[in-house]
This record gives C-alpha cells, sequence and structure tokens, in this order.
C-alpha cells in the first residue's frame, strides 16, 4: 500500500474539511459555504463514500483530500503529504520523507530571518537612526499601521550591525551567510549585505520570512537589492505581499499584479488587499503557480512605455498555466499604481474594470509595429506571436487568435497552422536521470488503469503533448497521476519532471516512463499515427469518467434539493450544457463520433 493511499484510509475528509468550513448534514452528504469563494449559498459539497469534495458554485472545482489541503493553505503536494502523514501518524520512509538535515537547516534559516526581521522593524520604528527611513516613507503617505503590518525596518549604515546582532543570538557566521545576511570577504571575515536601506521583509504564501527586498535612503546605486537565492528565497518564485493578500485573492476571485513594494503597500492601505508585487522582474510560471491555488484571475499593471514586451513575456509564463485568465492595467504615462491609487482612486477603479484581456493586448502591441506591405515584418510578427499562440491549452481560443493574426496581417491561415504544427527534429524518446533498474523496483499505486496508460503515452512520446490541450488535472482522480500530470504540463522533459515532482511519487513515475504496457497496440512505437489515435481514446474515455463523476455527484445534490421541494440554480452545471442523464451524455458523445460506453 502505498503512504497516499494509507493517508486517505486513515483520514477522513469530512473530519478535515469542518476544521475549515461549517458544514451541514445533507442527506449522505455534507454541504456549507465554498472556502474558496465568497458566496450566500451554500454550493460546497463533501461526499464521505468517495472521500471527495466538489464547489458546484464559482469554483466548478472539486478533488480529494490531498487538493482540498493545498489550495486551502496553499501549499504544494509535498507539503500537503507531510502535513496529513503527520496527522494521520504516518511515518514516511527515507525515499518519502524529506532530508531531515535539509529540513532543520531551512527551519534554521526561517528563525534567522524573523530574529533580523524583528530587529530591522524595532531599528526603524524606535531609533534614531531610523528617522531618515521613517521621512521617506511618510513623504510616500505609508501610514505607521501599514508599517506595522508588513513589518518593514531599516538597516543602519554600518558593516556589521545585524552580523554582531545575530551572533549575539546564538547564530553561527556561516548560517548568516547562507542566509544572505551576511557576505564573506576573499581575505577573510564578513560585512552586512544590507546598510543604510529601507527593508522590505519577503514572506511566501505562510507568511514565513524567506528574504528581504532593500531601497537606499540616498542617491546612491543600485537603488533596489534583494537577498540572493538561498534554499529558503527564490526571487523568480516569490511575490511580494502574498501572505497578507490571499484572503482577499480568494475572497475577490483576482489577483492585481503591480511591481514595486510601496505599490503593493499603498494599495493595501486603500482597501485593495488582493495586490501582489512581482518586485521589479517579469512574471514567471513559478509565481503564476504560487497564487493559481488563490485564484485563476490574474490582472497586470504595466508602465506603457514597456506594455508590449512586458506582457507578451508575463502572458507566456500565465498561459503556461491552462486555467489561468489575465488581463492588463495600462498605466497612465509616467505613472506608477502607487501614484495613480493615492492620486486618483477613482481612476484607478476604473483601470481595473476596464482592464484588456492579455492576449488582445499582446497581439495588438506586435502587430501594430508590423507593416503589412514587408514581408519580413509579417513573418517577424508570426514569430514573436506564434510561441504565445502555442502556450493557449485552450483548442478554441487558440483557433480564434490564429485567424486574428491571420486576418490583420492578411495571410493565410494555413501558413501560421503548419508553423504551429511543424514538428521538432530528432525528438527521441525521454530518458530517466536514474537508471532504469530503479523503476522495476517500483511499487503498484491503486490507481486508474486508464489514466496510467494515458500518462505513460503522453511521458514516451513528447511529439504527442500539442494533442493533449483538453486534458486537464480535473480528468486525474488518482492523486499520484494528478501530481504527475500538473508536472508534465509545467516542464519540458523527463528530468524536468524528476526534479519537479516530489520524492514519494518518483517510483510512480519511473514504472510510468520505463513499462512497456501491455494496453497499448503493438505498432504504437513504428506509427504516430497509432500513438495519435491512442491517445484520442484514452482522453475519450477519461472525459466519459469525468462526466459520469460529475453526474453522481450532481443527482446526489439534486436529490438533497428535490426533498426540500426546490432545485438551486448553483447545482445545475451539466443542464447547463443540455446534459441531464447519463444517457443523454451517451448521445452527446456519439453525435460526435465517439463509441457508446453504457451498453
Amino acid at each position: 500500500m502505498s503512504v497516499i493511499t494509507e493517508v486517505k484510509q486513515r483520514l477522513d475528509i469530512v473530519e478535515l474539511v469542518s476544521e475549515y468550513v461549517t458544514l451541514q448534514k445533507a442527506g449522505r452528504n455534507f454541504k456549507g459555504l465554498c472556502p474558496f469563494h465568497s458566496e450566500k449559498h451554500a454550493s460546497f459539497f463533501v461526499f464521505p463514500e468517495q472521500q471527495s469534495w466538489h464547489c458546484f458554485g464559482a469554483c466548478g472545482t472539486g478533488g480529494d483530500i490531498f487538493s482540498f489541503i493545498m489550495k486551502k493553505e496553499g501549499i504544494d503536494f509535498g507539503q500537503a503529504l507531510r502535513l496529513l502523514a503527520q496527522r494521520g501518524g504516518i511515518t514516511l520512509s527515507p525515499l518519502e520523507a524529506p532530508d531531515k538535515a535539509e529540513d532543520e537547516k531551512k527551519e534554521r534559516l526561517f528563525k534567522i530571518n524573523e530574529a533580523a526581521t524583528e530587529y530591522y522593524h524595532h531599528l526603524l520604528s524606535s531609533t534614531k537612526a531610523g528617522e531618515a527611513a521613517r521621512s521617506y516613507l511618510e513623504r510616500r503617505k505609508v501610514v505607521p499601521e501599514t508599517i506595522k503590518e508588513f513589518r518593514l525596518g531599516f538597516s543602519p549604515d554600518a558593516w556589521e550591525t545585524i552580523k554582531d546582532y545575530l551572533l549575539g543570538k546564538g547564530y553561527i557566521e556561516k548560517e548568516l551567510v547562507e542566509a544572505g545576511l551576511i557576505i564573506e570577504k576573499e581575505e577573510g571575515g564578513s560585512y552586512d549585505r544590507f546598510r543604510n536601506r529601507l527593508m522590505f521583509p519577503i514572506c511566501d504564501i505562510q507568511g514565513r520570512v524567506t528574504g528581504f527586498g532593500a531601497r537606499v535612503l540616498d542617491d546612491s546605486l543600485p537603488k533596489y537589492i534583494n537577498s540572493p537565492q538561498t534554499s529558503n528565497f527564490d526571487k523568480s518564485s516569490s511575490l511580494y505581499g502574498v501572505d497578507k493578500a490571499k484572503s482577499a485573492i480568494r475572497k475577490k476571485n483576482l489577483a492585481i499584479i503591480v511591481e514595486g513594494y510601496t505599490d503593493v503597500l499603498t494599495a493595501h492601505q486603500q482597501d485593495w488587499q488582493n495586490v501582489v508585487g512581482s518586485m521589479g522582474t517579469s512574471l514567471t510560471e513559478k509565481q503564476v503557480g504560487g497564487i493559481k491555488g488563490l485564484t485563476n484571475n490574474i490582472t497586470l499593471a504595466l508602465d506603457a512605455d514597456i506594455a508590449g514586451e512586458e506582457a507578451t513575456l508575463r502572458g507566456r509564463a500565465i498561459l503556461a498555466y491552462s486555467n489561468a485568465e489575465a488581463n492588463v492595467i495600462l498605466l497612465p504615462p509616467g505613472k506608477d499604481p502607487d501614484e495613480v491609487i493615492r492620486e486618483d482612486p477613482a481612476l484607478w477603479q476604473e483601470l481595473v474594470e476596464q482592464a484588456m484581456p492579455i492576449l488582445d493586448f499582446v497581439f495588438q502591441s506586435v502587430v501594430s509595429k508590423a507593416d503589412i506591405n514587408k514581408a519580413k515584418d509579417k513573418s517577424l510578427a508570426v514569430q514573436k506571436l506564434l510561441p504565445t499562440i502555442y502556450d493557449i491549452k485552450d483548442p478554441v481560443q487558440q483557433s480564434h487568435y490564429l485567424k486574428k493574426l491571420a486576418r490583420e496581417l492578411k495571410i493565410e491561415e494555413s501558413a501560421i497552422k503548419t508553423a504551429l504544427r511543424e514538428p521538432k527534429a530528432g525528438r527521441k524518446r525521454p530518458q530517466l536521470s536514474k537508471p532504469i533498474e530503479q523503476s522495476r523496483l517500483a511499487r503498484r499505486f491503486g490507481s486508474s488503469r486508464i489514466e496510467e496508460d494515458c500518462l505513460a503515452l503522453l511521458l514516451q512520446y513528447p511529439e504527442l503533448r500539442p494533442s493533449a490541450r483538453e486534458l486537464s488535472p480535473e480528468h486525474f482522480e488518482s492523486t499520484e497521476n494528478r501530481e504527475i500530470f500538473v508536472k508534465w504540463q509545467h516542464s519540458s522533459d523527463i528530468s524536468d519532471i524528476e526534479s519537479k515532482l516530489d520524492t514519494s511519487l518518483l517510483e510512480h513515475l519511473y514504472c510510468l516512463v520505463d513499462k512497456d504496457y501491455k494496453n497499448f497496440p503493438p505498432d504504437i512505437r513504428k506509427s504516430e499515427q497509432t500513438r495519435h489515435s491512442a491517445l484520442d481514446d484514452y482522453i475519450h474515455r477519461l472525459k466519459e469518467k469525468l462526466f459520469r463523476r460529475l453526474e453522481t455527484e450532481k443527482e446526489a445534490t439534486l436529490e438533497i434539493e428535490r426533498e426540500k421541494g426546490g432545485t438551486s440554480a448553483e447545482l445545475l452545471k451539466l443542464e447547463e450544457l443540455g446534459i441531464n442523464s447519463g444517457q443523454q451524455l451517451q448521445d452527446v458523445f456519439i453525435k460526435k463520433g465517439k463509441k457508446p460506453w453504457i451498453q
């Protein structure tokens, strides 16, 4: 038995969810207000028999005990596994458990950063040395309550202030270097990294201080510096203020991403608490992934001078996540969000409400600079936009933008489609970075054969990736299969998946990559057409399975409403598609040329 299965057997989903949601008995199931969005009428259901949950309201999502705790706590699968295993009194094996020494080191660094945060904050708030920093914040209209909430600080214009303070607390010099707070000299010794700067503690979604941003208080350069890359801090995956913003992001189902620290502080002061900061960097897939558990709706506030290029870069990061939607706020020339929010709150409200879809903005920016009378300009425009089009997961949206590009550049749509489908030369079956023999030792998980076969096909034949755009994590009911699929979506090759996957799932990955499945057609290695046909069949069957599951859950909830003499409109998700029964669902598939599954 896998540890994932053991966790599910030890823990009851109703008991766990009840700690976050007030549940009421509803027939054999339970219902309550969804914890992931604001609502007045309960649309969130927990199904004890299936040990699953589903929101029939604005979220429209569901899952198992792992997906619930990941979404609610904003943590990844590995963290969820360890949290739930501990709760169930389950000891993880060496393969499944994190490196204890590494975990202890990380925890030590969190404590060092916490101590530094408290000291820097004290120096800002209560010392004469912090007067210049306090004056700067006053000029920027940052109020004391915000300074306290975000624990802003000050690093004095001295070489060993934080070093001496933390050494006095019992930490050693090597640890301070590893935390990025001091810098080692080549000739020996060390000194404080941050001097005479306003300090911005940067926290993860759980509120733990991972690093710092720091602004100079004079005219010296660089104006801003950050902590270096450490085992706890990665600027490319961090969003400033996400720990303070997560509740508002869930409630409003929207994350507004600005660039600067002060932009975030001003926004929160003006009751825009769903604002976070990318700290001056182009938005990355990791940053989008960090808030995807909170919302699929993202609005970017961009400087008018660099908006076109930035929207292209950031748009690709967002499109890498199939369900994320993004809009763009184009700021007035020469203005940043901090100024707009302070000087004209009504204008900021208007800009948010009128934000343009990022794809439309990207296309407009690129095409407007092209001379459609020149073949070279057309070609360059297509080259710039092709990666963005490729990253669009929804086939309907992708088709829309293909037609749009062809129409605006006055070229044949078929030419763009050919470029989009052009195969990469020399593709080979993926190889594992670890010995193949490991896969033969893999334990079998109690997961769906269809899910495994589909995943194995996708992992073993990378050229099938474009044909799997219709699949989503929701199609994979098995926890381990779903996690591997999610990592596959956002990885370039098998070694990339290995590096991102929790160690508890590596054996399952090895088995999927290495095993020659007996369910595959015999000529699958030789025929690309056979591989595509097999994948189409797996996708069809996974869709069947998902619709059946939704139908079962929907029927259970509708039965409760019928007993009460009414039907909640929030539970008619499938009816809106014209599907009221399993038979009707089958009829829809038959009309599309698919084989029936109800005998």
